[in-house]
C-alpha cells in the first residue's frame, strides 16, 4: 500500500511539473499574437488607401469616362448627373489616352465606386470624389527638390555627354537654351567641358520628376570658360535670366542695325523695282545707307561661315549665329573676317561699299530663320536688358559661393 501510494505521489509531481512549464508557452503565444502588427497605413491622393479596393488603370484609345465608370459598376444616370456636377472642374469628355486613373471601391460585396482621380501629369491630378455628395477638386502630388552637382566632357555632342554623365535630356535643353547666344553647339570640340549646379524635382521622393532649374554653370569652350549664374526672371516670359561673372547678360540680342549712322534706304519686300535690273522683284534684306568705309558688325555672336565675292553680292559675309539665326552683309568695300572665324556682337566684320549689283554705298542687310529668309522687324527676337547698376551688388554676392562651388567641382576628362 505505501509503495502505490509513492507511485501515485511521484506521478502526481510529474503532472505538476509538466503543467507549469506548458503555462509559460501559452502565455509566449498569446503575447506573439498581441504582437503581430497591423499593415502600414497607405495614404494618396488625400485618401488612406487600405480602406478601399483600389483599381488603377490606364486610359486607352476609345476610352470614355462613361465606359469606364460603366464597367465598374456605375449607372449611366449616375454618369450624366456626376459629369453636370463636376464640369467646372473636370470634363470627362477631354480624358487623354494614355493618361493613369485610379478608381477607389468600398470593401464589400457591392463594390460601390467612392472616388475616381485623374492624373492630369506626373505631378497634377483631378479628383471625383462620391462618398457623400459629388464633388471634384484638384490638387498635387508631393514634390520634393534635390539639389546637385555634375560635370561632363564632349566626345561628339552635348547630348551624347549629358547621356553619357547619366544626366536628363530636359538637362540638356535647358543648358543649350543658357548658351546658345555664346556657343554654337554644332562648332562645340571633343574635349571641351562643362560642370553644372542644379536642382531635379523628385514626385513622393522615388519617381524622377524634371528639371527644377539649373542656377549656376560653367563651358569650357575653346579653353575659355563661359560661366552662368541665374538671377532673377524675365518680367514677361517668366523665364530665368542668367548672367556672366561680370554682369553681363548671356542672352545677346540682335543689334538693331549692323552699323552706326545709317538710314534704311529699302526695306523687305516681296515685290521691289529693282534700279539696277530694272524689273520687279523680291528684296529679301533691308538697305542700309551709309558712306563708303563706315564698319560694319555683327549684329550678334557666331561663327563666319562665308566670306567672299559674287556677282550680284559683291564683298559679303555671312554669319551662322547658331541653328536658328544666321545674317548675311552685303555689298561691302572690304571684308575684315575670314571663314571659321568666331566674332562677337559688334565686331567689324566689313565696310560699307557698293560692290556687286549695288547703285551707292550701302549694306544689305539679310537675316535667316531655321533657313528660311525673313524680315528681322518683323521676328520675335529675344532681347536683353544690362542688369541693372543697383542690383550688381546683390547679384555679385549672390554668385561668389556659387562660383566657389563650380571652382570647386573637377572638370571630367576625356577618358582614354
Amino acid at each position: 500500500m505505501r509503495k502505490l501510494y509513492s507511485i501515485l505521489t511521484l506521478f502526481c509531481f510529474c503532472v505538476l511539473i509538466i503543467s507549469c512549464k506548458e503555462e509559460p508557452k501559452k502565455e509566449i503565444a498569446e503575447k506573439t499574437k498581441e504582437v503581430k502588427k497591423a499593415p502600414p497605413q497607405i495614404k494618396e491622393y488625400g485618401f488612406v488607401l487600405n480602406d478601399y479596393k483600389v483599381v488603377r488603370d490606364t486610359i486607352r484609345p476609345g476610352d470614355s469616362f462613361g465606359a469606364i465608370m460603366d464597367a465598374n459598376g456605375v449607372t449611366r444616370g449616375e454618369v450624366y448627373l456626376i459629369s453636370e456636377k463636376v464640369k467646372d472642374t473636370f470634363n470627362p469628355a477631354r480624358i487623354i489616352a494614355g493618361k493613369p486613373y485610379t478608381i477607389l471601391k468600398s470593401k464589400d460585396t457591392s463594390e460601390t465606386v467612392k472616388a475616381f482621380i485623374y492624373e492630369n501629369d506626373r505631378i497634377n491630378y483631378t479628383v471625383i470624389d462620391l462618398q457623400d455628395s459629388v464633388r471634384s477638386f484638384k490638387n498635387k502630388k508631393p514634390v520634393s527638390v534635390k539639389r546637385k552637382m555634375t560635370s561632363g566632357v564632349i566626345t561628339s555632342s552635348l547630348s551624347e555627354a549629358m547621356d553619357n554623365a547619366g544626366l536628363s535630356v530636359l538637362l540638356t535643353d535647358k543648358l543649350s537654351d543658357i548658351y546658345q547666344w555664346k556657343i554654337d553647339f554644332f562648332k562645340i570640340q571633343k574635349g571641351d567641358q562643362f560642370k553644372l549646379i542644379y536642382n531635379e524635382r523628385w514626385i513622393n521622393d522615388t519617381i524622377y520628376g524634371g528639371v527644377k532649374n539649373i542656377e549656376a554653370a560653367v563651358f569650357k569652350h575653346y579653353d575659355s570658360p563661359y560661366y552662368a549664374f541665374s538671377f532673377g526672371k524675365d518680367s514677361l516670359s517668366g523665364f530665368p535670366k542668367f548672367y556672366d561673372e561680370e554682369a553681363n547678360s548671356m542672352q545677346s540680342f540682335f543689334l538693331k542695325a549692323p552699323l552706326k549712322f545709317s538710314r534704311i534706304s529699302s526695306r523687305y519686300t516681296k515685290r521691289r523695282f529693282h534700279p539696277v535690273q530694272k524689273r520687279w522683284k523680291a528684296h529679301l534684306g533691308t538697305d542700309y545707307a551709309a558712306p563708303t568705309g563706315t564698319p560694319i558688325w555683327s549684329t550678334a555672336d557666331g561663327v563666319v561661315i562665308k566670306s567672299s565675292y559674287t556677282r550680284g553680292n559683291g564683298n559679303y559675309v555671312k554669319v551662322r549665329h547658331n541653328e536658328k539665326y544666321t545674317t548675311q552683309y552685303l555689298h561691302m568695300t572690304k571684308r575684315n573676317v575670314k571663314v571659321g572665324q568666331r566674332v562677337k556682337q559688334g565686331d567689324i566684320i566689313g565696310f560699307v561699299g557698293s560692290t556687286g549689283l549695288a547703285t551707292g554705298p550701302h549694306v544689305c542687310y539679310r537675316f535667316w530663320v531655321y533657313g528660311k529668309q525673313v524680315d528681322p522687324f518683323k521676328q520675335n527676337l529675344p532681347s536683353s536688358e544690362p542688369l541693372k547698376e543697383e542690383l550688381k551688388p546683390d547679384y555679385f554676392m549672390a554668385i561668389e559661393s556659387l562660383k566657389k562651388e563650380l571652382d570647386s567641382l573637377p572638370f571630367k576628362k576625356m577618358p582614354k
